[in-house]
């Protein structure tokens, strides 16, 4: 398959996802709260497709995390029904949905992040590079947090869906934590991968700077 025609599959997975999470969700003020971050994720990527085309890993992890997004929005974190269950078959203290949210969190755009300070900057793989990709998820994070403090204090009650925070005083560093490991694991686990996605853009790049 082109990668054409991957891209349009990956972005009707996401849109067909997005359709159905749209109707009848938990409530259309945190639906909206929730799906935003990959409304506007869709429309960056579709803004810069033909100037900076991603690798095929990029596009799919992103529709992946749009998705967890969606999902997230639909039922809102603390009542995704699957986690749920899990949460009464373990004895757990709490839906974990949102854990995996913010584990994705960092998962996902650290290779987004990661593509980027390759191509537009002399950074090299290694150890610089992985320690400035953790620290632009955790940035990243971090400013997350803020925007759903800000969003409390301007609406009051009407956030506590879209905090997710269950009762838990320390919500705001779990996520912050979990987003740390994902983007740590993402590494991890894609970095040859992405490495060998990376090469044959890179070179394209190079002969027509050259």
């Amino acid at each position: 398959m082109s990668d054409g025609k991957y891209h349009l599959v990956l972005l009707a997975a996401v849109l067909l996802v997005l359709l159905w999470s749209g109707i009848n969700p938990h409530d259309y003020f945190t639906w909206v709260l929730e799906v935003l971050p990959a409304l506007i994720a869709m429309a960056i990527l579709a803004a810069v497709y033909k100037r900076f085309r991603f690798t095929r890993l990029v596009y799919t992890l992103a529709a992946l995390h749009m998705m967890i997004l969606i999902v997230g929005g639909h039922y809102t974190y603390a009542e995704v029904p699957l986690f749920d269950w899990i949460k009464e078959a373990f004895n757990l203290s709490r839906n974990h949905y949102d854990r995996v949210g913010h584990l994705a969190q960092g998962f996902i755009p650290a290779i987004v992040a990661r593509e980027v300070l390759l191509r537009v900057t002399t950074l090299k793989p290694g150890k610089m590079l992985f320690f400035i990709v953790v620290c632009i998820c955790l940035a990243f994070s971090a400013f997350y947090e803020l925007i759903e403090w800000w969003v409390a204090v301007a609406t009051g009650t009407a956030a506590d869906a879209f905090l997710g925070s269950q009762g838990d005083v320390w919500d705001s560093q779990w996520d912050m934590f979990m987003c740390m490991l994902g983007s740590i694991a993402s590494q991890l686990i894609f970095s040859r991968l992405h490495d060998r996605q990376l090469a044959p853009i890179l070179n394209q790049e190079r002969e027509a700077d050259a």
